[in-house]
């Protein structure tokens, strides 16, 4: 027997291997129970809500803009309404190490709740993928079943319904990820022109549909337990103190099957056998398992706390007439000792990084200018003279307008005092959350000009609010 074999056939074996593949490196492919309770109720109506929540946020406007919207090629950011411009990309850092720095601290807290309630994979493959599954093709058992029974019409036919509507189901997501990135407006449009103007864009589309629907239809769990680093880290930000679904040890070994002296005992009011804890080792917390994980033997990689198995176990220890709760949300040091410490050294970390980060995010987002000015000498133009013999210097001036209203824009000259602006194009109307520019000439009489590079400044208004003054240079060739 060689060394790896002698370690996964050893009692911590399941650590040296995934569960979803054999000891030769086959994959065994999982088929669920469909699991019933409490915990799935809510998360399948918290599921409805995120659901509604990603399919309808591109397609809600705020004050005329996308509700969410990641524009990476235009740089052009919406957060719950809330746009960021090119200029503001440093908030939007901020605001995605706030939301990182959020999921290390609730895992240090409650360990994977953002994998089984919250994650698109998990909602997407259980809540839509697997209900549609378990209505074509029955429960786990009748799924293994169906699939080793011969192909007849009736097996083709439900098979290909079914992967008819995965396929459409992931053409539909990928079309709605592909609205928060170019904007609902323009996905609209290239929907409704003739497929011909858009065939690179429709076989791009094409594409991505072909993998989200591999992977909610072939790949399913190995997404979180291969790809996604996420149950890797988590050994690292969890510790004894961490919420998480656990198997309650203490009072539920020795294991052992429910008899029927058991069951007449029970009934006369007896305790039962001394020597067995409260598992009947039935196995139904590992039959509802999607990753097919056993909680009994405690905190595994593939473990992502859909909380299924706490469901089925209830349901068990009901029909026992035993107390609800062996396998349940609780920390390793409460199943141990009782003791419960919220906050750990782990999570005292997290909450003082999180309060920095986010305390940086709210003020830098309050006090962030919602008109921005550049005003700078226009490139390799020297100084002209009018008919009068005065100088003449021509500036750039950039406005970017945060406001969710129209601004009018006003240049004065602050100093020298006795100079002429004159502004070349319309500022008078620079539209709402855009981006404008316009040429600014400068005329100062000969007498003024004493030096080379006279310095001159200017002061910038938007609707007759002072915004910012800005010093450049009037350059003089003589």
């Amino acid at each position: 027997m060689s060394v790896i074999e002698a370690q996964t056939d050893s009692p911590e074996g399941f650590r040296n291997r995934l569960l979803n593949f054999d000891k030769d490196g086959h994959r065994s492919k999982i088929y669920p129970q469909k699991p019933k309770g409490k915990f799935y109720n809510y998360r399948t109506i918290l599921s409805w809500f995120l659901l509604a929540f990603l399919f309808g946020a591109p397609f809600v406007k705020v004050y005329g803009h996308q509700f969410m919207l990641f524009n990476i090629l235009e740089r052009k950011f919406v957060l719950f309404g809330v746009v960021f411009m090119p200029q503001d990309l440093y908030l939007v850092a901020l605001a995605m190490m706030t939301v990182i720095i959020s999921i290390f601290l609730f895992t240090a807290i409650l360990g994977r709740i953002w994998c089984g309630w919250l994650c698109p994979q998990t909602i997407f493959l259980e809540m839509l993928y697997r209900k549609i599954e378990y209505l074509i093709e029955g429960d786990g058992i009748r799924q293994r079943l169906f699939d080793q029974a011969p192909m007849s019409a009736n097996k083709f036919i439900r098979k290909a319904i079914k992967h008819i509507i995965f396929f459409a189901l992931a053409f539909a997501i990928g079309n709605t990820f592909l609205a928060y990135i170019i904007g609902s407006d323009q996905l609209i449009k290239i929907i409704t022109d003739p497929p011909s103007q858009h065939v690179a864009g429709l076989a791009v589309m094409v594409f991505f549909s072909l993998v989200f629907y591999a992977v909610f239809a072939r790949f399913r769990e190995q997404a979180c337990v291969i790809v996604c680093p996420y149950g890797r880290y988590q050994s690292v930000m969890i510790d004894v103190d961490t919420v998480l679904v656990s198997y309650d040890f203490k009072r539920g070994e020795p294991r052992g099957k429910f008899t029927k002296q058991d069951k007449e005992a029970q009934a006369q009011g007896l305790s039962g056998a001394a020597n067995k804890g409260d598992c009947i080792d039935c196995h139904k917390c590992v039959d509802v398992c999607p990753t097919n994980v056993d909680i009994r033997n405690g905190i595994q990689l593939e473990c992502v706390n859909c909380t299924a198995c706490i469901d089925a176990c209830d349901e068990v220890m009901e029909k026992v007439k035993k107390p609800k709760g062996l396998i349940r949300y609780t920390s390793l040091s409460t199943i141990r000792d009782g003791a419960r410490h919220w906050l750990s050294n782990t999570v005292k970390a997290y909450m003082i990084v999180w309060t920095i980060i986010t305390s940086v995010f709210c003020y830098l987002y309050i006090a962030r200018p919602m008109t921005e000015v550049v005003l700078l000498r226009a490139p390799g133009m020297l100084s002209t003279n009018d008919a009068q013999g005065n100088k003449i210097n021509f500036y750039v001036l950039d406005i970017v307008n945060k406001h969710y209203h129209d601004v009018k824009i006003d240049v004065k000259l602050v100093s020298p005092t006795n100079g002429k602006v004159q502004i070349i194009g319309d500022l008078s109307k620079v539209k709402e959350v855009s981006e404008k520019s316009a040429r600014i000439m400068l005329t100062l009489p000969k007498e003024n000009l004493t030096m080379a590079d006279l310095p001159v400044r200017f002061a910038v208004y938007a609707n007759n609010e002072f915004v910012k003054e800005v010093e450049t240079k009037f350059l003089t060739v003589k």
